[in-house]
Formats: structure tokens, sequence, C-alpha cells
């Protein structure tokens, strides 16, 4: 005879509620906590750091290099240089050439950045009104950015042709005396400035056109029942509302204006800035000292010369960007106050 005998079961403990968590699950939840914050505070940096990263290999360090070049004379065949100082400074300063060329960079500048701000604020405005195939315009604004600077060159040193240019044999047919684009300097800079004008002008409307767009219709509509006409409405409500926009296209106008190359490069067959230096600009006259002369310390000298300039120039636009931006900005706490004094 035989007999089972059945185990007896043994209830698992129930849980206190009262009994905190054990301390694995508090070490996991304050590490994701810490993930989480650290993600918060480090993603930003780690999105952004590629663009720094390449900037300090292929920007910041042949700056670098550069300044280092520019106090010595170099020896590009050796790759090393006995150091002079501030020699190729002094010799760049006192070179006519270079104020020549400096005068003839701003002339080209002036030429070429105000005509074309003052066109492509009118083709912004043209193309912001509900016109027919606008898409169309506003895309063919930007086919002339599209084509290569050499090519525009080309075309363009052939239409301002002293003896069988385009442009002369219109005057002619008018009646009009030839001009001699490559012989006198003021009409040189006006064909300069005419290739870069053609080249960046839909560029910039394209921005100034965005800058338009995202101007509430709320204000045009409240303008046009109080009987403002569209020249007063343009006056009144784009303008002042293009301020950054006009600020930022300034800027790179400048930036650009300053260091143009491809065009005075083009212009003649011998690219040295005309017989008599007419449109030697300053990058050109570079171009000539470290290419032509192979003398690298001069040219990183004049490099950094027109790095200077270029940086007070930028300075000065800041100043005037953060007074405006300073300015609308002690304006919106004023109306904060008044609004608490009225809800009080």
């Amino acid at each position: 005879m035989t007999s089972t005998q059945t185990r007896p079961t043994v209830s698992a403990p129930q849980p206190d509620p009262a009994e905190p968590p054990a301390r694995s699950s508090v070490r996991v939840l304050s590490f994701r906590q810490n993930l989480s914050r650290w993600d918060l505070k480090l993603s930003p940096y780690l999105y952004i750091s590629p663009f720094f990263i390449m900037f300090a290999i292929v920007g910041l360090f042949p700056i670098g290099y550069t300044a280092v070049i520019s106090l010595m004379d170099w020896d590009l065949v050796r790759n090393s240089g006995e150091f002079i100082g501030f020699d190729q400074y002094v010799w760049i300063l006192q070179n006519p050439q270079f104020w020549t060329a400096l005068r003839n960079t701003f002339s080209i500048f002036l030429l070429s950045s105000v005509p074309q701000l003052v066109a492509a604020v009118f083709i912004a405005a043209m193309l912001d009104r509900n016109i027919r195939a606008k898409t169309f315009w506003r895309m063919s604004v930007l086919v002339p950015f599209v084509i290569a600077p050499v090519a525009v060159a080309l075309i363009f040193s052939n239409m301002f042709g002293d003896n069988h240019g385009l442009v002369n044999g219109i005057l002619t047919d008018l009646g009009l005396p030839a001009i001699q684009w490559h012989k006198d300097p003021f009409w040189s800079h006006v064909a300069i400035a005419t290739m870069v004008n053609f080249r960046w002008t839909g560029y910039n409307t394209l921005i100034l056109l965005a800058a338009m767009q995202a101007i509430p219709r709320d204000y045009y509509e409240a303008a046009t029942v109080d009987g403002a006409g569209a020249f007063r409405q343009f006056l009144s409500i784009t303008l002042p509302s293009l301020k950054a926009t006009l600020i930022f296209v300034i800027i790179t106008s400048t930036i650009g204006g300053l260091q143009i190359f491809d065009e005075p490069r083009m212009f003649d067959n011998t690219g040295e800035g005309g017989p008599a230096q007419q449109w030697l600009t300053i990058t050109l006259f570079l171009y000539n000292i470290g290419w032509g002369e192979w003398n690298f310390g001069r040219a990183a000298a004049l490099a950094w010369i027109l790095f200077l300039i270029i940086l007070v120039i930028g300075l000065i636009n800041l100043a005037v960007t953060r007074s405006l931006v300073r300015g609308e900005g002690t304006r919106a706490p004023k109306a904060g106050k008044q609004k608490k004094g009225v809800r009080a």
C-alpha cells in the first residue's frame, strides 16, 4: 500500500505598495533621465559640428597658414621662407597698383550692387503680385545664376567689344557714338558691373521674394480698405518689412562685390586688368602677384588686407543690424507693460 504526499503550495509574497522600488530600477530611471537631459544639451552641437569641423580643416587652417606666409619671404619650391615681419604689407600699401585696384574694386562694387539691389526689389515686387505663370517667371529669374561665370564673361566681353561689339553696333545704328569699353576706365567698370548684375540680380530677387511672401496679407487688405494704392502699400508695408532681409542682401553683395574676380579676369585676352589697369581689382592684383610673379608672401599679405577691409565693412553692417534689432526689441517690453496695466 503506497501513499502519496503532496507538497504544500507556498504562495509568493505580495509586494508591499509602500515599499520603495528596487535599486536597479532607480538606476535605470536615473540613467534615462540623465541621457535625455544630455541629449537635449548636446544634440544641437552634434548636428552643427560637421560644418565647423569642415570649416576648421578647409577654411580656418588655410587662413592661419596664409597669415604665417604673409610674414615671410616664401619659397614655393622649397616650401619654406625667411621671416621678414610686415615688409610684405608695407610693400603692398606703398604700391600704386594697390590703390588703383582698390579704387576700381569699389567703383565696380557701387556700379553693380546699387542697381542690382534696386532691380531685385522691383522684380521681386512684380513677382509677388498675382500674375499669370508666376511660377515660370520666378524660376526664370534664376537662370542667369546657373550659367557659368566664365561663359557669362566671354559672352559679355564680346558684346562690349570696342570695334565689332553688339552694344556699339546698336549705338551706331541709333546715331550715337561708339564707346571704348576696353579703354575708358568708367565704361569698362560699367561693362563689368553689367555682367555682375546679370548673374546676381535673380538670386537676390528670390531672397527678397521669399521675404515678401512672409508678410501677412492682412496688412495689404487693411491698406486697400483704407484707400492706399499699390505704390503706397509698397512704401509703407513692403519696404519696412524687408529691413532684415535687405541687410542680409547688402552684406552678401558687399562681400561678393569686393571679391570680384571672374568678370574682370575674362574681360580681355590677357586677364591682367587692362593695359593701364583700367579694371584691375584687388583679387585680380592678388592673382597676378601670386601666380604671375610667384611671390606668395606678398599675395598672402594682400589677401589679409582684403580680409580686413571686408571685416571692417561687415562690422559696420553688423552694427547697423544690431541697432535695428535692438530698436525692435525695446518696443516689445513696453507693449507688454501696457498690456499688464490694462489687465490690472
